[in-house]
């Protein structure tokens, strides 16, 4: 489970070196001149990558899977947009850092496996979590961030992908690290500490403003907020690299 802790920072010295100038001499012959060199030409820039929505594999949620089967291709990038109540929020997934992660993602998100779930567990200042599917259920409440799809599988580490901002998209697990399923967490800012503990998948590109907005369901200690809605991810569109 993901904790908040308070993580020190540690200064650091600059350190300047001067270096003695050397004397100028007269040259004992005067050189010939040297053409000018002529400068290499700018490399162009890289064409935008464009994105076409992906369709989905079901028209009404499905909740329940053994495995998530193979959905996204070598080379290709994706996104997801995440319409939530409080706006859109739009993050690219790292496929080529977390494969098998981001293949999960998409696999339920195509599945409609996402639409209508809550962000159960906002803690201002750490992280916004979601994707329990038993977060449809009021009723069920009490139960809110022990659901998932059926299935779990290991944690990715790859010690390039980090913690260290905001928008920072991550799977959420137990203390077990091959008990990731379908619940993931938004960092709300540098949490720098989890980094090769949880599987880092994406990073928010656009909506950063409605990630801010989303309702804290739960103090800094994690104690949950009295009268606090937790806020709906009504549905996730995935786009892929034409």
């Amino acid at each position: 489970m993901l904790r908040k802790r308070s993580v020190g920072l540690s200064a650091l010295g600059l350190l300047l070196m001067a270096c003695a100038p050397q004397a100028s001499k007269v040259p004992a012959k005067v050189p010939a001149s040297v053409p000018a060199k002529t400068p290499a030409a700018s490399a162009p820039a890289a064409a935008p990558v464009v994105y076409a929505p992906l369709p989905y594999l079901s028209t009404t949620p499905v909740r329940t899977f053994t495995k998530a089967e193979q959905v996204i291709a070598p080379g290709k990038q994706y996104r997801a947009v995440l319409k939530t109540s409080k706006g859109d929020i739009t993050i690219d997934l790292n496929a080529a850092g977390s494969p098998v992660a981001v293949n999960n993602f998409v696999f339920l998100a195509l599945n409609r496996f996402y639409d209508g779930t809550r962000f159960h567990r906002v803690i201002d200042g750490f992280m916004a979590q979601g994707g329990d599917p038993q977060s449809v259920d009021l009723s069920k409440k009490a139960a809110w961030g022990t659901g998932g799809p059926g299935y779990q599988f290991s944690y990715e580490v790859n010690n390039k992908l980090r913690f260290n901002s905001a928008g920072v998209l991550g799977m959420a697990r137990s203390q077990s690290p091959d008990s990731q399923g379908s619940q993931f967490f938004i960092t709300l800012t540098d949490a720098d500490f989890l980094s090769g503990q949880y599987t880092v998948f994406g990073k928010v590109s656009a909506g950063q403003d409605a990630l801010a907005k989303l309702t804290r369901t739960a103090s800094g200690n994690d104690t949950p907020l009295p009268g606090a809605v937790a806020d709906t991810l009504q549905s996730v569109t995935i786009l892929a690299s034409k």
